[in-house]
């Protein structure tokens, strides 16, 4: 006779009380502000940095704009994914839809976060395209494969489903380590000394927080209860913020000592000055111009 399999119980048909259901909203509410507030910096310096670097802070400001709109959404589904019965916040259908909408922020986002990170490495060429393909495709396929197992295979109550398609897709993340580990072994000795430990913390940041999303999906269902998917719940907002905010202001500080040092090279022209930290890194410098002919 064959040995029944229990269900998982997925986060999102946990009730929550008053207390969990306060802190749940506070975090994706700060998180949400977080991104808007990082997105709107981004817009407003964009334009220090050289042309050859700009492409980072646009792609910077693509994660956060994408990320922003989708803790709306979260925020939004969330309190009407909750019904208040007595003393409890319990789930109705939304309340899924607010987990599903994660995973379509991070189908966007996560590819997006390899683009930055190689827009600012020293890799040019069919080099940069073959690893930007190969670090987004990967981020993408991972992403996708553990939604599959993580919330279309019976609502994410099948613990098979959640072994096996979080299986391959560990095999993606695998993948995506690569990627960004070599991108950075390979870049940082061509790089300005002073662009190196920012650039090598970016790494660092996403290797690290990247850990607590497979952390989350692997221990669904495992243990439950409000305080289990209240803690789910923050530490998703949290590593949000640090892999987006946190990851994209050091890339930030990498392009703008780069233009700095291709300014002062003699390599490229901003026709201001770069500052980071309220200190001059290079003064401006205009295109030469060129006699036209007949003068």
């Amino acid at each position: 006779m064959p040995i029944a399999v229990p269900s998982a119980v997925a986060p999102w048909n946990v009730p929550l009380t008053d207390a969990e259901h306060s802190l749940v909203l506070y975090g994706i509410v700060v998180a949400g502000l977080a991104l808007g507030a990082t997105f709107l910096r981004m817009a407003a310096t964009r334009r220090d940095v050289t042309p050859r670097y700009r492409a980072a802070t646009l792609t910077g400001m693509q994660v956060t704009a994408v990320a922003f709109a989708s803790y709306v959404l979260i925020a939004v589904l969330f309190l009407l994914g909750y019904d208040r019965s007595g003393t409890l916040w319990r789930p109705n259908d939304a309340a899924m839809i607010s987990w599903a909408a994660r995973y379509m922020d991070w189908s966007v986002s996560v590819p997006l976060l390899v683009v930055e990170l190689i827009a600012v490495s020293s890799l040019t060429g069919p080099v940069a395209r073959r690893f930007r393909l190969a670090g987004a495709s990967a981020a993408f396929v991972m992403i996708a494969l553990g939604f599959v197992g993580g919330v279309v295979v019976d609502g994410g109550t099948d613990p098979a489903a959640l072994a096996i398609w979080g299986g391959v897709s560990a095999v993606f993340f695998a993948v995506l380590y690569v990627v960004v580990i070599t991108t950075v072994v390979r870049s940082l000795p061509s790089m300005p000394p002073s662009a190196r430990s920012p650039y090598r913390s970016a790494m660092l940041v996403l290797l690290i927080v990247w850990f607590v999303y497979p952390v989350v999906f692997g221990l669904q269902g495992q243990v439950w209860g409000g305080p289990w998917t209240t803690g789910e719940q923050l530490a998703l907002c949290a590593a949000d913020v640090v892999a987006k905010v946190g990851y994209g202001t050091l890339l930030a500080r990498v392009a703008r000592i780069r233009s700095a040092s291709d300014v002062h090279a003699g390599l490229d022209t901003h026709p201001e000055s770069i500052w980071l930290d309220q200190r001059k890194l290079s003064d401006g410098l205009l295109p030469a111009v060129r006699d036209e002919p007949g003068r």
